[in-house]
């Protein structure tokens, strides 16, 4: 065997890791650790599942620790059969997340370019570009780690693919099958489909060139072997993805029930597209992939984010421009610039010129969609389109996300175009216009952005110069005060641009001489490679340093701490707490109700943080609660006295449906208590048969929740004649709960409808009477209600979704097949390679 063939891999993965390592230092040598906001958050909603499954030794399928309750699959449910995960978690054991995707990232690309025969030793240098690629850094202190493990998912897929349909069909097919079920198994299903466009793109242009060459039958063999990759894929992650599916009819990605809906969001069987498109990359912005700091950066105060910005600033305005966003592009926020490097785009400008392989042109293809669709709002006729007619799309919010497609497809021409360089450096001499075009269309753009950086951007859009000259003007100020600030700040803002822009062209510039040697006259890929290498680990490490820090005041990292103080109880949950009754809820005033985490981590929770909350949730906060709440909070500025309160809280109709108990004001101690909330279950005497949600919804705004039901009529047929007969002395309580499982004790003299405190979700729900399943329906929009026989029963609900279950058994079956197929493609890829031998000999 010839080991020496792997030496460049081994040197190549030596190098990822020391770069990784370097790179996150503070974490590998310090034992520091990222400070993740989605992570912290996570750690809030999910406390309730972890607790039980640590008790238990069981999944809580379901949680009420958020949005009064809502199914766990998208927030901490494992899923035992699916065996891929072990290939993860090994990952994972290595290196800590953060470090370890970016690891992955390069570690795939690497063999993606050596699959399309880039030299090794240059293919390093392509990796560390599209590792280092700033997105991917940026995600980091987010928390976003499911969508950095998908995106380092996507080069193996990808591969896999291209070895299919590029001469080596089982090792090929094996490979995708494993990689995809890493990259569907990362959970995160948008990078995913992104990945499926991409794949469809470059698979399309390998058909074409498969079919133009008159390879159609083995186009047929790979097109049935990837298909088989899919499926094998897909069984090992067939509970989560059944599960998924299963409550995303149900969630706000989901088509409403309503149709009175001022906004318009609920006609649509996804997500609305303004909401969708609420973070769309600006036209202009998309300079950013060559220009890091063309629209000025991240939103933090340019003294931070770079103080040199301030040097040609009037000393009396430095103070107050210091303070204002270096970013000044089409969102309302962001954490950083989507960066692909300045040499990358060069050379892939310069690949669309001397590239032989067809690939490229679908590259571009891809390339081009990705930007366009990330414009968003800014180009709504491709973007309503794909809403509107490509399955899926709708299903997914911040557009701008679709760049990781030229994230990827980007570095894969440059480093194409390299190849092209060194394999046929003296055809490339004859062509050497083609060098000095692609030269002068980066390099020359990059040079006017640096020499009249205002000709190309806003720097102070209109709106934000009447914000601030009215804070002038409110201040004191004058008019010429007003504008000579603006005039400061721009000056500011366009000295990022012109600094980055210097800073691209000097790239380019380098990059360019070295290569044009090469042509000249090549002296070796190894030096070549060392020093390209070089230049784009300067170039990357450099931009994508910035949005993660061990500096002093703006650090990412912090020291792990012996208990997480990320939820630290305050003087009103320690109040709460003190009742022991199993089942009640908690409304948070004193925080952003929709997007809190830390009320979940305490309590069960009104509100809670998460993407995906069910849509009838979302909809009765919409058109009632957001009411409910912000009546509370006005009869607070008015009054704390308990007459008012009370007065107050007896009108807020779905609070107290919903059994809010208490309520939270301020941390410290400010708690009320609502004694209005209806409880965990109670009988009422009054059924009300609504035609539609729209009623259900009107009703809820004015009835009286302990005695009315307001039930659709869809429902008729489980009650048939049935009236309840009101029995004053009946009872109903909640004598046991756990996630998963709500056992009641009723007692009656005659036949009920009890409602329960509960959210309705019949894909898993079931009701038993004394152990016999028994039918319940859908109450009050969004609870449960159900018929309870005369005389004392137990009332036993229990969440038994059938797709996990049955998911379960194929996903065993599928982890078999997969390995098995796994193991059955590297061993026809080796007999292969040794026929191929003897033939040879």
């Amino acid at each position: 065997m010839d080991y020496k063939r792997y030496i460049p891999h081994c040197s190549a993965i030596v190098i990822f890791v020391f770069i990784t390592m370097f790179f996150f230092s503070p974490i590998v040598f310090d034992g520091k650790r990222v400070n993740q906001g989605d992570v912290t958050n996570f750690n809030g909603v999910s406390k309730e599942i972890v607790d039980y499954r640590e008790k238990t030794g069981e999944e809580a399928l379901w949680t009420n620790s958020m949005f009064s309750g809502m199914p766990a699959y998208q927030i901490s449910t494992l899923y035992p059969n699916n065996y891929v995960q072990y290939i993860q978690k090994f990952f994972l054991k290595i290196f800590p997340a953060p470090v370890v995707i970016i690891l992955l990232c390069m570690v795939g690309f690497y063999f993606l370019l050596t699959t399309l025969k880039v030299d090794p030793w240059l293919a390093i240098a392509g990796a560390i570009a599209f590792g280092l690629s700033s997105y991917f850094i940026i995600i980091i202190p987010a928390g976003h780690n499911t969508k950095g493990l998908a995106i380092g998912y996507m080069a193996p897929v990808l591969m896999g693919v291209l070895i299919t349909l590029r001469g080596r069909l089982f090792l090929g097919a094996a490979i995708t099958a494993i990689a995809l079920a890493l990259e569907i198994y990362a959970n995160h299903l948008q990078i995913t489909y992104y990945l499926a466009i991409t794949i469809l793109l470059i698979g399309i242009g390998e058909a074409i060139r498969l079919f133009k060459e008159g390879n159609k039958n083995y186009l047929f063999k790979a097109i049935g072997l990837l298909g088989i990759a899919v499926v094998l894929a897909i069984l090992p992650n067939i509970t989560n993805l059944m599960l998924t599916n299963e409550y995303g009819k149900e969630s706000t990605r989901g088509q409403s029930d309503i149709t009175v809906d001022a906004k318009e969001q609920n006609k649509t069987s996804g997500l609305p597209i303004e909401y969708a498109t609420q973070w769309s990359y600006g036209i202009g912005e998309t300079f950013t992939l060559l220009v890091p700091d063309f629209s000025g950066g991240a939103s933090q105060a340019i003294g931070s984010y770079d103080d040199k910005a301030l040097d040609e600033v009037d000393q009396q305005y430095k103070e107050y421009v210091g303070r204002q966003y270096a970013y000044f592009g089409d969102v309302s926020f962001t954490s950083g610039p989507v960066y692909v490097g300045a040499i990358i785009c060069f050379l892939f400008i310069l690949g669309l010129f001397i590239v032989k392989d067809s690939i490229k042109w679908w590259l571009l293809g891809a390339t081009v969609l990705s930007i366009m669709l990330a414009w968003g709002k800014n180009f709504m006729g491709i973007t309503e389109f794909f809403f509107d007619y490509i399955p899926g799309y709708n299903k997914f919010r911040s557009v701008s996300m679709i760049l990781v497609i030229a994230e990827l497809t980007m570095p894969i021409l440059a480093m194409l175009a390299v190849r092209e360089i060194v394999i046929r450096p003296q055809e490339i001499k004859t062509q050497i216009k083609k060098f000095y075009a692609a030269f002068a269309i980066v390099g020359g753009l990059v040079f006017l952005f640096y020499i009249m950086p205002g000709s190309f951007v806003t720097a102070v859009k209109n709106n934000e110069s009447a914000q601030i000259s009215a804070n002038v003007l409110k201040q004191g100020g004058t008019a010429e005060v007003a504008d000579e600030v603006i005039l400061n700040l721009e000056t500011a803002r366009l000295a990022l641009v012109s600094s980055d822009a210097l800073r691209s062209f000097f790239f380019i510039l380098l990059a360019g001489v070295l290569l044009f040697f090469f042509i000249r006259k090549p002296f070796g890929v190894f030096p070549l490679a060392g020093a390209l290498t070089l230049l784009m680990l300067i170039d990357m490490w450099g931009v994508s340093s910035r949005y993660i820090s061990d500096e002093k005041g703006k650090s990412n990292y912090e020291k792990p701490k012996k208990t997480d103080r990320s939820f630290v109880q305050s003087k009103a949950d320690e109040m709460i707490l003190i009742d022991k009754s199993p089942n009640y809820r908690v409304l948070n005033v004193a925080v952003g109700t929709w997007q809190d985490a830390s009320t979940s981590y305490w309590h069960k929770s009104i509100g809670g943080y998460h993407a995906a909350k069910l849509k009838r949730m979302q909809e009765l906060y919409e058109q009632v609660m957001e009411g409910n709440v912000n009546a509370i909070l006005s009869g607070l500025q008015v009054s704390l006295g308990d007459s008012v309160m009370r007065e107050v809280l007896s009108r807020q109709s779905a609070l107290n449906m919903l059994n809010t108990k208490y309520i939270i004001y301020n941390p410290e101690g400010g708690v009320l208590t609502n004694r209005f909330a209806c409880g965990n279950a109670w009988f009422v005497p009054n059924i009300k048969m609504v035609a539609n949600a729209d009623e259900e919804l009107t009703g809820i705004k004015t009835f009286s929740p302990r005695s009315t039901a307001l039930i659709d009529k869809s429902f008729a047929t489980t009650f048939g004649e049935f009236k309840p007969k009101y029995d004053s002395t009946a009872s109903i309580v909640l004598t046991s709960y756990s996630p998963n499982d709500m056992k009641y004790s009723s007692t009656a003299g005659s036949e009920q409808l009890a409602v329960f405190s509960e959210i309705f979700y019949d894909k898993g729900w079931n009701a038993y009477v004394d152990g016999k399943l028994t039918p319940h329906v859908r109450a009050d929009f969004v609870l449960r209600a159900m018929k309870i026989p005369a005389g004392k029963h137990e009332i036993d609900f229990k969440f038994e979704p059938n797709s996990y279950y049955s998911g379960e058994k194929i996903a065993l079956a599928g982890s078999i097949l997969l390995f098995l197929f796994l193991g059955g493609g590297i061993y026809m890829d080796v007999k292969r390679k040794k026929e191929s031998t003897k033939m040879a000999a």
